[in-house]
């Protein structure tokens, strides 16, 4: 620095005291700032104080020299001091310099930097909330300091902002959530528990919403459920806790269109502890939301039912999956079967696409294990259906339902009660929707065929309960038999005719015209003279299936029909 510069209205002494390399030297000055800038404040000289603040900033605290350095952090922190409540209309010019050295590769300098800034906020206390994010930020960095003094120095601080943002009404959260969305997905654990603890703060403060924000950090608050460390496993845990109360308590305020993707991804990771998290969220929201969730069907049901197969290692997740699944499939109403017109449901918000959000994303009180996981699923579903909320659409897209459900029917390595809950999707989709389902049974039919080769006597059970619903449903009823079924059973056409007089018997019985007929009525269609043509067709080249299964099959799909 040089001698001869003129740094009025600090005296020589002052100058050369702030480069010193003692401690207490630098003291000595800053005590003499403090004196001389009060005298400013009493003379209203605004003029003065920026220029002791510009110097300070630009000539001391930014300076290359480490002592100038230490010497303009606390001039600053003393003119701060000094200004009392003034030190607001200055703030700016006090705290960036002060931000700018957190990042100094001298460690005791960044202690100085906090010691300054835990001086500068302490004296300016709410005034400094316009600042918060540059805070937050500087802040969020030194959680992961490797010095402990500095560690040290940044959680005084943090503390002291914690405060000011809990006795404030004016915190800005609309600001800030941009720096939170971006700042969650930080791997260092130092920095996410630093993250979770605001979120706590937050979300304790009466005055701030913080769940109209959640869609924005859901994501995030996940990925540090599945941190190594414990502690902060387990502070995440609470936050989701709290946060699915807040749900519980004013689900009509909620955004659950937004967040349902979010659920769906991590309801299938290998993590357990996300996983049964997820799958508690899931099941909140399919109970307390209703059909705002029909749109993610597919999606739900690619997480939940792999599940349902899970052993006793799993039997938490596996249990709230069967909730899960069995809510989902009360949602499907007999109205889901007429023409494809949205229906509306009761939500506030709009609903995205729902599967927009799953190719962007990869990825406990109430919230986990230890809280609600294990209350009883109720026959009703609790749907919410707040007075001012407007009306949106809600469709049950059925061609994604069918294609999870054929998908996991035609994997052979799917355990059973998946295989099982699969075919109760079925049934009862062709129960409630049986005109919108005759438009796949051309695509399921060859797999239902297949199933009766499956081990379980309970698996071909509920197989035959499908194709008895589809054999026999109006819906399924027309002139065309159509295709007889996928390639590998094709055979040749005269031998699989309808008998004219049977196929014009049971157009013509009556009772079954269009789709009068109850769907319970024994009458055959068309899919009955098909299944029975193609199951001799099956047994005559396999003859396990027929010496093994034919009997069981026979006697069971006669019960079927007779039923």
């Amino acid at each position: 620095m040089n001698p001869e510069k003129d740094f009025a209205p600090l005296t020589p002494n002052i100058v050369r005291a702030l480069n010193d390399k003692l401690y207490e030297k630098r003291k000595v000055a800053a005590l003499e700032i403090e004196k001389l800038v009060r005298e400013f404040v009493a003379q209203n000289n605004t003029v003065q104080i920026k220029h002791v603040i510009q110097t300070l900033s630009q000539e001391f605290a930014l300076s290359q020299h480490p002592h100038s350095r230490k010497g303009g952090l606390i001039g600053l922190a003393a003119c701060s001091i000094a200004l009392g409540k003034d030190s607001g209309l200055y703030l700016k010019e006090l705290i960036e310099p002060v931000l700018t050295c957190f990042n100094d590769a001298d460690s005791r300098l960044r202690y100085y930097a906090c010691e300054a800034l835990y001086n500068i906020v302490k004296v300016a206390r709410g005034a400094v909330l316009p600042h918060f994010n540059v805070l937050f930020d500087g802040l969020s960095k030194l959680a992961a300091d490797p010095d402990p003094n500095v560690k040290s120095g940044s959680e005084l601080l943090d503390r002291l902002l914690k405060d000011i943002v809990t006795e404030s009404n004016k915190f800005d959260l609309v600001g800030f959530i941009p720096l939170l969305r971006e700042r969650i997905y930080s791997n260092n654990q130092y920095a996410r528990q630093f993250i979770i603890s605001w979120i706590l703060v937050l979300e304790s403060v009466p005055d701030i919403n913080l769940l109209d924000y959640l869609p924005e950090i859901l994501d995030g608050l996940f990925q540090i459920l599945g941190d190594n460390g414990k502690e902060i496993r387990k502070m995440c845990e609470v936050v989701l806790g709290e946060f699915l109360k807040e749900i519980k308590k004013n689900p009509s305020s909620v955004k659950f269109a937004e967040m349902a993707n979010i659920l769906v991804i991590h309801c299938q990771t290998t993590d357990d502890l996300i996983q049964l998290t997820a799958m508690c969220w899931m099941r909140e929201f399919i109970q307390l939301a209703g059909r705002v969730m029909l749109p993610y069907s597919s999606g739900i049901l690619t997480a939940v039912l792999p599940c349902l197969a899970y052993d006793d290692r799993k039997k938490s997740i596996k249990e709230v999956a069967n909730v899960c699944n069995q809510s989902l499939m009360k949602l499907v109403t007999p109205e889901d079967d007429e023409p494809d017109e949205p229906k509306p449901v009761v939500q506030k918000q709009a609903e995205p696409n729902p599967d927009d959000s799953l190719a962007k994303q990869e990825g406990t009180a109430s919230g986990g294990p230890d809280g609600s996981c294990d209350s009883s699923f109720s026959s009703g579903i609790s749907v919410f259906t707040p007075a001012s909320a407007e009306r949106a659409p809600v469709t049950l897209h059925l061609d994604g339902i069918v294609q999870v459900l054929n998908c996991h029917l035609s994997d052979m390595a799917i355990g059973m009660m998946t295989r099982i809950a699969v075919l109760k999707w079925l049934y009862h989709l062709y129960i409630k929707t049986p005109r919108k389902m005759f438009r796949h049974t051309d695509s399921l039919f060859p797999i239902l065929l297949q199933t009766l080769s499956d081990e379980s006597d309970e698996v071909i059970l509920k197989d035959l309960e499908v194709l008895a619903e589809i054999a026999s449903s109006p819906a399924g009823q027309t002139d065309d038999p159509g295709p007889l079924d996928g390639p590998d059973l094709r055979v040749n056409h005269s031998e699989l005719q309808v008998p004219p007089s049977s196929r014009a018997g049971l157009l013509n019985t009556p009772g079954t015209k269009g789709l009068e007929c109850s769907p319970s009525t024994p009458t055959m269609n068309s899919y009955f003279y098909k299944f029975m043509i193609n199951l001799l067709k099956r047994c005559s080249s396999e003859r396990k299936l027929l010496e093994v299964r034919g009997a069981f099959i026979i006697r069971e799909k006669g019960r079927k029909k007779s039923h």
